[in-house]
């Protein structure tokens, strides 16, 4: 299977963060999957490339031309595969497409676009692959309760949130991706408008 880790690329952040993307991306690897990522070779994307690199796995890095030439972030220097893209779309497109599922790690504003938009395209029916969110040491519960509440004023539907799992066990966060997919419901019943 490949699967796209979305999160951040800081270097500045806690090692208890790096340390566990790391396992992940061991665990990953273990069970034979590859590695869909954002291409940075810093903070939980590199951690993310590192573990599946040491445990066995292939690598496909995707980031836009920009981020070499104007130093934006370190790249991936080991990817198996290496795609450079003129634009930030063409990116997420492109692992998107070359993904059989999500996972999202802790990160910042890019990690939360790259949530949203694949649980948007999800909601409306536009593919039906596994998203699992990784709460390390419950950094997502605020967004949790940001869904919640939006549920609660009836600006999202219920099932939305049965569109994607959120744990901090990594053996349930690999388990529900690995489940074979269950038939999602129609737009109508996942979206008013």
């Amino acid at each position: 299977m490949k699967i796209c880790v979305y999160g951040a690329a800081s270097p500045t952040i806690d090692k208890f963060y790096i340390e566990k993307v790391e396992e992940l991306g061991r665990a990953m690897a273990e069970r034979g999957h590859s590695l869909v990522f954002g291409g940075g070779g810093n903070g939980l994307m590199g951690a993310a490339a590192r573990g599946v690199r040491d445990g066995g796995g292939k690598i496909k890095g995707v980031i836009p031309r920009f981020f070499d030439e104007e130093s934006v972030e370190a790249i991936c220097d080991f990817c198996d595969e290496l795609v450079f893209t003129d634009t930030m779309r063409e990116r997420k497109q492109i692992m998107e497409d070359s993904s059989d599922a999500f996972i999202v790690v802790p990160g910042g504003i890019g990690t939360f676009e790259e949530f949203f938009e694949i649980l948007t395209l999800k909601q409306l029916c536009r593919h039906n692959k596994p998203i699992a969110i990784y709460n390390l040491r419950g950094y997502y519960n605020e967004l949790s309760h940001v869904m919640d509440s939006s549920i609660s004023k009836n600006f999202i539907r219920q099932d939305c949130v049965s569109l994607y799992k959120l744990t901090d066990d990594l053996e349930e966060l690999l388990s529900y991706i690995e489940a074979p997919v269950v038939d999602t419901k129609t737009v109508k019943q996942l979206k008013d408008g």
